[in-house]
């Protein structure tokens, strides 16, 4: 992909990088840290408990923020994880601002697992292209349902189904013409429809320390309204965990991805978006076609204080001839962790990258990455 012939753009724009869908992440989390089957006087809507949590995160496309999350946890059954009823709200220094709520059931001891999420945003980020940065603001509103079906306690099959109104416009001064490249994405009203399949054999869902958990996704988008257009989707994540001694992890992450002509330009395979690749602007490298390796190494060294030190590298272009043509884009960073509970293993994460630009990063979130 030349960057002069395509605009590089965000990563599934709406509430997908930051506090709102960082709060519903968290919720999740939660929901799947109890991986033992809840006590029979325990199950049930009434016996369910509040959490409320403040979120820091900060990121290179919309820049640090705070999301307040606040949700109900309670088990449908004996044998069911934690279901989830939550809300989220997140506002970051450069004007974002998003609101969501999500409903997350686990019944029949965790053969049908539901998800949704519901949300609207204001993002302001700048598009990468090749005369220079397009200061871009992105409206829109985004409903996700998925239902998943467990054919086995490791794997699973499942249908998803997206709505997403989306406007885009300048948020600032711009060159001359900068817009041309994506004028058929600047008001679309989408649909898309998906199937998705996971084999976890992780030990853990939050921090797993052995195992390892194939996600594979594929859908088809059409328009509603705005430039009428169908395209399809597809990507997968393999992930791998390695224990290394009492107190360290090797993890590894291997993802691809695939997206059809006429694909809107925040819909296409992003570095950072895709794969959740640190040390570049998810909006930074867009095209087609995307494969990226990751290897990282954790450490607890002691309750509540561990480490991590990682490194990537990331291939894009517009087919599979073209996808090393612009050589690999290369990463790596240090990062701190924080352990926010002693019951369940959820961290504050910190990390600073670096990438062969000489480009500095900072990441501040919750959980792992991969």
């Amino acid at each position: 992909m030349t960057r002069t012939a395509r605009l590089l753009a965000a990563w599934l724009i709406l509430l997908s990088l930051t506090g709102a869908t960082a709060a519903q992440g968290l919720f999740d989390r939660h929901a799947a840290d109890v991986d033992h089957a809840a006590p029979e006087a325990s199950y049930g809507i009434a016996q369910g408990a509040f959490v409320a949590v403040p979120i820091p995160f900060s990121n290179p496309v919309i820049g640090s923020g705070l999301a307040l999350g606040a949700g109900y946890l309670f088990s449908a059954d004996a044998g069911s994880k934690p279901s989830v009823l939550g809300l989220g709200a997140f506002r970051t220094d450069n004007g974002s601002e998003g609101y969501g709520a999500t409903i997350n059931l686990a019944l029949d001891r965790n053969r049908w697992l539901f998800t949704s999420f519901f949300g609207t945003a204001n993002l302001n980020y700048d598009l990468y292209t090749g005369l220079g940065r397009l200061p871009l603001r992105q409206k829109g509103d985004l409903a996700r349902l998925g239902l998943s079906y467990g054919v086995t306690p490791d794997l699973s099959f499942g249908a998803t189904l997206r709505y997403l109104r989306s406007r885009v416009g300048l948020n600032g001064p711009a060159l001359p013409g900068l817009l041309d490249g994506i004028v058929g994405d600047l008001d679309l009203q989408l649909l898309n429809l998906g199937v998705v399949a996971q084999w976890d054999r992780r030990d853990d869902t939050v921090y797993p320390t052995s195992g390892s958990n194939l996600a594979v996704n594929a859908d088809h988008g059409t328009t509603i309204s705005g430039f009428a257009r169908d395209y399809q989707k597809a990507y997968a994540t393999f992930d791998l965990y390695r224990p290394q001694g009492a107190s360290g992890v090797f993890a590894g992450r291997l993802a691809l991805c695939a997206a059809s002509r006429g694909t809107p330009f925040f819909d296409l395979c992003s570095l950072g978006g895709t794969d959740n690749f640190r040390g570049f602007a998810a909006t930074e490298y867009l095209d087609r076609r995307l494969a990226s390796v990751q290897v990282a190494y954790r450490h607890q060294f002691g309750n509540r204080i561990g480490g991590a030190a990682f490194a990537g590298a990331g291939w894009t272009g517009n087919s599979v001839d073209t996808l090393t043509g612009d050589g690999p884009h290369v990463a790596g960073g240090l990062g701190l962790r924080y352990r926010v509970s002693q019951k369940y293993p959820v961290d504050l994460s910190i990390d600073g990258t670096i990438n062969d630009q000489d480009e500095t990063q900072l990441y501040i979130y919750v959980g792992q990455r991969f």
